[in-house]
Formats: C-alpha cells, sequence, structure tokens
C-alpha cells in the first residue's frame, strides 16, 4: 500500500443552478465529499494504491460512499459502518468565480465514532504514507483513534501528513482546534494548511510568524496562499510555486486536489519543487470543474496540464 488515509468521508451536495443563491437552489447533484476521501480518490486516480480508515453511516448514504471509493480502486476493509449516526452532508451554491457558500450537518456525524482497530493499526504499518487532518480530533472517539494511528505511524516510520482542515462547525472555538492539532504536531512530518490554519495551530499573527514557529518542530511546512502561490519549507530552504492560471468553475476542493498532487509527486520520488508544481496542478484542474471527488485529474491529465 503506497498511501493510507484517515478522516472524513462526507455525502455532498452541489447547486446545478449557477449564480442562484442556496436558499432558492431546487436541484443537486450528489457526490462524495469529505477532505481525507477527496484525497484518497485523488491519490488512486494518480495510480497510487491507497486505502482508507473511516467509520460512515449504516444507511443508503453510507452505501454510496463506500460504493463510490470502491469504484475509484480505493481500499475500502477499513471503512467502519456505524448505526444511530449519519454520514456528515454539506450543501454549496454554486455562483463562479468567487462565491461558494456552504451549509454543513454535522451533527451526531459517523465519522467521530471512529474506532481504530488493531488491524488497521497493523494494517496501516505496511504503507509508505499516513495522512490525517485536524477534523479527525474534533471529537471522541475519532480523536483518541487519530492519535493513536498517528503515533503508530510515526514509530513505523511512515511519513506522516498532517492537513489542518479547520472547519469551524466541528469545534466549539479556534482555540479548541489549535490545542489539539498541536497535540499531533509530535508525530508529523509534513503539515500542510492555509495562512489562518497555519496562525491557528502555532497561536501566531501571521504565516511567517507560524511557520518560523513550525519549522522546528515538523520537517516540512506547506502554506497554501491562495491566489499568491504555495510555499514550501524544509529546515533552512524555502520554495515557492505560483498557482496554474486556469478559467475558475468552483474553488471547491482546491486544497484536497493540491494535496493529492503534491502527496502524489513526494511519492513517486520527486524533489520538492516540483511537488508543489504537481499540487498546484491538481488544485487547477480540480477547479475548472464542479464538484471534489469528481473533478480530481487523472495522470495524464496532470501531466499534460504541466506540459
Amino acid at each position: 500500500m503506497d498511501a493510507i488515509l484517515l478522516g472524513r468521508v462526507g455525502y455532498d451536495l452541489m447547486s446545478e443552478e449557477p449564480h442562484v443563491p442556496l436558499k432558492d437552489v431546487r436541484r443537486f447533484s450528489r457526490y462524495l465529499g469529505g477532505s481525507s476521501a477527496n484525497q484518497a480518490v485523488g491519490l488512486a486516480r494518480l495510480g497510487m494504491r491507497t486505502a482508507m480508515i473511516a467509520a460512515v453511516s449504516k444507511d443508503a448514504a453510507g452505501d454510496f460512499l463506500v460504493e463510490f471509493l470502491q469504484k475509484e480502486k480505493v481500499d475500502t476493509r477499513h471503512i467502519q459502518r456505524v448505526e444511530g449516526y449519519q454520514s456528515s452532508l454539506c450543501i454549496t451554491e454554486n455562483s463562479p468565480p468567487d462565491r461558494f457558500p456552504q451549509v454543513f450537518w454535522r451533527k451526531d456525524a459517523a465519522d467521530i465514532q471512529l474506532r481504530v482497530t488493531p488491524a488497521a493499526l497493523s494494517f496501516m504499518e505496511k504503507a509508505r504514507l499516513f495522512a490525517t487532518n485536524g477534523t479527525s480530533l474534533c471529537g471522541s472517539p475519532s480523536q483518541e483513534s487519530t492519535l493513536s494511528a498517528l503515533e503508530r505511524a510515526h514509530r513505523a516510520r511512515l511519513t506522516v501528513v498532517f492537513d489542518v482542515d479547520y472547519r469551524a462547525m466541528s469545534w466549539k472555538s479556534p482555540e479548541q482546534a489549535g490545542k489539539f492539532a498541536r497535540l499531533a504536531l509530535p508525530y508529523v512530518d509534513v503539515i500542510i494548511g492555509n495562512e489562518p490554519e497555519l496562525c491557528l495551530v502555532t497561536g501566531a499573527h501571521s504565516v511567517d510568524e507560524a511557520v518560523k514557529r513550525l519549522r522546528d518542530k515538523v520537517r516540512v511546512v506547506v502554506s497554501k496562499l491562495g491566489e499568491k502561490g504555495v510555499r514550501l519549507v524544509r529546515g533552512g530552504k524555502e520554495y515557492f510555486q505560483a498557482p496554474v492560471p486556469i478559467k475558475v468553475v468552483s474553488t471547491i476542493g482546491a486544497g484536497d486536489g493540491f494535496a493529492a498532487g503534491f502527496l502524489y509527486a513526494h511519492l513517486a520520488g520527486k524533489d520538492w519543487p516540483d511537488c508543489l508544481r504537481y499540487g498546484n496542478a491538481a488544485a487547477a484542474v480540480v477547479v475548472s470543474r464542479l464538484s471534489c471527488s469528481e473533478a480530481m485529474p487523472t495522470l495524464t491529465e496532470l501531466e499534460a496540464l504541466l506540459q
């Protein structure tokens, strides 16, 4: 196995009516969502052997989510089905190029009921890379399961990746989210976040100060700078990559596309500047399409854009 991702698998409804306010939309398309699930699909489409550790509802929505992952060749043997809880739901307005308000339902979310098993932890040790995100720390028992998996992956010397993935509706406060993200840092090799997320983790007031604080704790710090591009800091070296110019259809899923392209390139043995290039190119493909998971590029599409 190349990569194992632990985290959210959700149900997305995306408006099919451009520039119609969300309250007035009548037609939606359904998709698989959730940052970890989107990244798993992205890595699988790029040819990486990928698996998920997660929990979804034991109902028709859960059936759809698991079957979609299986069709994308993502290993689902360690996705748990939990009764009495609902897979999280996200409803999104589609008003390009810069308006995509969302409504989330995450009360009693099934993904927070993840109880990582000894079998899943043993399975995880056979991978090359383990990735998870901050939302997995927002409640029990997922919080304890995520920390156990991070520690196990660290001890097994996998490359451990932490995507901050801050979602305000999942936390009582930003300070609480930052506190639990800091619990993950001793096990992390690569941290990925946008400017507010990195400041949230460190308590810094600027992204430069946040990076300075993080570079002593993790090996690689990746700062997503939106329209300005992306920066990577490793030790005393810094790398910057400008975004790929492209017509924006939807910005939803851009960060997950970046993570998939970036992690693919790392697993493929490419140097850090190329990892940023692949990440930006994957993000560009995603924002040129509607949806998150189904917008993820294949390797042929990615390399064609890079050329």
